[in-house]
């Protein structure tokens, strides 16, 4: 089958084209899946760099963490509800810059009939990422303001609509002025531009109560700022560490504002916890793709043999939502 491979670490040149075997035959409960697209994430980035080493079983020359395709004819015993030919999307821990993957039957959903499958590759690592931390982890209920921050990413234009969709109401930070607009545009309630890594004056001007979730994809100097305009009992999602992973936090507020500070992580997770992140994407967001009430939002797509111009296009930190790679 045709893969991407990091030849070694370093920059987006040292991905390469190759023949390689395709996966192991599916076994227990596992399915083939012939992969139509993928999108490209902040940890395949990393990964490539050697920052980020793939979690045990994962391919570690093969970057990937999110599929849409094809139920092939390979499938193992006792799969239930999943059938050759069925269009699934998905997470693995990685492998998926290739033409098949192997993953459990119910860590995958059914694609909703009006996306491609470029639109749904677009989807699963976005909209599940932001709706378990958002949601099951914060417990955002209707009518509380969120700190989304890199409005302008994949998780964050997935974590807008979804707030909007849900009853929510978001502030959004980004670096340019036309990320926030085009974030307004998808129901973002109001936006900062960020200068310095200073934001929760204008927060608190915007809700002097302060704000009940962040969703923290920054990082750094960054969670300082979230405590201050964090309400009583409010939460902060930790989800990724761009601008950095060491920070000094005055702890004080911690106790007095009686915040919760969480950790997330979707990759190295367990096999359960896994089925149970397929589930949300199932049950909870299809749904909402499938009426309309969000949608992926991709910035652009490279076909698989443009591997290299894709991932130093995301580099540059231009791009507003997903940037997605066809297989097909």
């Amino acid at each position: 089958m045709k893969a991407v491979i990091v030849s070694r670490y370093g920059g987006p040149d040292v991905l390469q084209i190759d023949d390689v075997p395709e996966p192991p035959r599916a076994e227990h409960g596992e399915v083939k899946i012939r992969v139509m697209a993928t999108a490209l994430n902040r940890a395949d980035l990393l990964q490539r760099k050697g920052h980020y080493p793939a979690p045990q079983g994962a391919p570690d020359q093969i970057l990937g963490l999110e599929f849409a395709g094809v139920v092939s004819d390979d499938i193992g015993r006792d799969v239930v509800g999943i059938k050759p030919g069925d269009r699934v999307f998905g997470l693995v821990p990685g492998g998926s810059y290739a033409q098949f993957v192997v993953a459990h039957h119910r860590t995958l959903a059914i694609i909703p009939d009006n996306l491609s499958f470029e639109q749904a590759a677009a989807c699963p690592e976005a909209f599940v990422t932001a709706y378990d931390a958002m949601v099951e982890q914060a417990g955002m209920k209707s009518g509380d303001w969120v700190l989304i921050h890199a409005a302008g990413s994949g998780v964050g234009t997935a974590a807008i609509q979804l707030c909007k969709a849900l009853g929510g109401r978001s502030i959004g930070t980004s670096r340019t002025e036309e990320k926030i607009e085009r974030a307004a545009a998808l129901g973002l309630h109001r936006g900062i531009v960020v200068k310095e890594g200073l934001f929760s004056d204008e927060v608190l001007t915007m809700v002097p109560a302060g704000i009940n979730t962040v969703l923290e994809l920054v990082g750094g100097t960054y969670l300082d700022e979230d405590l201050r305009c964090l309400s009583s009992k409010g939460r902060i999602v930790l989800i990724g560490l761009l601008a950095g992973a060491k920070v000094d936090v005055n702890l004080g507020m911690i106790l007095t504002k009686r915040a919760r500070i969480i950790g997330t992580t979707m990759r190295s997770r367990p096999l359960e916890e896994k089925i149970a992140a397929a589930k949300l994407l199932a049950d909870n967001i299809s749904p909402l793709l499938a009426n309309g009430a969000v949608r992926p939002i991709i910035d652009k797509i490279f076909s698989i043999d443009d591997v290299v111009a894709a991932h130093q296009y995301m580099e540059n930190n231009d791009s507003f939502g997903k940037v997605v790679l066809n297989l097909e």
